[in-house]
């Protein structure tokens, strides 16, 4: 009885690993960002492919573990209880990172960043976990789609462009033009990249299980230890990196 359910509570090092190096990168992205922020370094994080491909491959690398997370608290049949506890706690860090970025960026203040994504996409994997196979037409569709949209608003209409555009639905992502702000995770195209990581991580469960539970050591097992910290990391790092950058720049 205790052996099922230490194996119902075990952690699969692989995926907080992977998740653990999206955290690394992605702290390592934010520091030059803050960086260029505070003057120390010219560098256009907002044109430069340098810098817009590795946040693309960040977030995609973020979003594809969350939607490995889902898969696995579906397999282990996470109540909604508890699902919603966790599921809380993001929504009420993303309301934070907003209040955050309003005093510290007015103008381009964060309304549907990284965490307002994952919030909503937890609850649309949450709905279609049954989907089974399909999750990866379904992933496909979510990718294309605002590309779909971008020909029909530019094209036939081109009247409603306006209405996506707006922030009452820009969050979608069918958009013309991509909005002013400090982080814009849209619902398409990335709840194709998280619907993925939900397929990905059912067949990796059904055919990979023993190479998912596998231990991991030396740097393997940091970051995983890492990746299990993942939402007090994500919300803590920048206000450190920040706080030493204003430091240094005191005593400068």
């Amino acid at each position: 009885m205790h052996d099922a359910v230490d194996a119902a509570r075990r952690r699969f090092d692989a995926i907080d690993a992977l998740r653990g190096v999206a955290l690394v990168w992605m702290t390592l992205y934010h520091f030059g960002y803050d960086l260029s922020h505070f003057g120390y370094w010219a560098q256009n994080f907002r044109t430069d492919p340098l810098w817009t491909v590795q946040r693309t491959l960040i977030l995609g690398l973020f979003l594809l573990c969350a939607g490995l997370g889902q898969a696995v608290a579906g397999a282990r049949h996470v109540g909604w209880a508890r699902w919603g506890r966790r599921w809380a706690q993001i929504a009420v860090c993303a309301l934070l990172v907003t209040a955050g970025s309003a005093w510290m960026f007015p103008r381009s203040y964060i309304y549907f960043g990284v965490l307002h994504g994952i919030a909503l996409m937890w609850i649309v994997a949450r709905l279609t976990l049954g989907w089974g196979r399909w999750l990866w037409l379904a992933g496909l569709l979510a990718l294309v789609s605002p590309w779909v949209a971008g020909a029909l608003l530019t094209g036939e209409f081109a009247s409603w462009a306006a209405l996506f555009n707006g922030r009452a639905l820009n969050w979608l992502g069918w958009v013309t033009r991509k909005p002013f702000t400090e982080d814009y995770v849209p619902l398409f195209p990335w709840l194709g990249v998280f619907w993925w990581g939900v397929a990905g991580g059912q067949w990796l469960l059904a055919h990979r299980g023993p190479w998912l539970a596998r231990p991991l050591t030396g740097v393997g097992a940091a970051l995983a230890l890492l990746g299990r910290h993942s939402l007090p990391y994500y919300m803590l790092h920048q206000p450190l990196l920040i706080g030493v950058l204003l430091l240094a720049g005191a005593r400068a």
